[in-house]
């Protein structure tokens, strides 16, 4: 439903893939800076190496992406669908559901393509050596 509704308020599937991909490089920005923080933590208490390794080990300090994640790349996301763009989405949608859109579609026969059973696409079995 999020999908549907930032595309109905002009963003394409390409500024959905920018948006996640923002997203995601915020929450590594966050993990990395959290395990910073943490390493200057256990130096000021004076914990060695060996430490840090079995404190971070499977620990991720952002296990997931968050609503202020996707917030915060939506700051930035840009627009490319326009009002008239989704009016003509829209008219078109309805158009095909009133047509049945799809459901009429089917592949011609051999027959009807003309040929007889031989002619067409994979030559009924023969195209095992596709490569040669």
């Amino acid at each position: 439903m999020l999908v549907l509704t930032l595309f109905q308020h002009g963003f394409s599937g390409a500024d959905l893939g920018f948006i996640t991909q923002r997203a995601v490089k915020l929450a590594i920005k966050q993990a990395i800076s959290a395990e910073i923080e943490a390493q200057k933590e256990r130096a000021e208490r004076g914990e060695g190496a060996d430490t840090e390794m079995l404190e971070t080990e499977g620990d991720d300090p952002v296990p997931e992406l968050t609503k202020a994640h996707f917030e915060e790349a939506m700051a930035v996301a840009r627009r490319s669908v326009t009002e008239v763009e989704v009016r003509r989405y829209e008219a078109f949608a309805q158009s095909m559901k009133q047509s049945g859109g799809m459901s009429s579609f089917r592949f011609p026969t051999a027959e009807e393509v003309g040929g007889g059973a031989e002619s067409g696409f994979g030559q009924a079995g023969e195209d095992d050596d596709l490569y040669n």
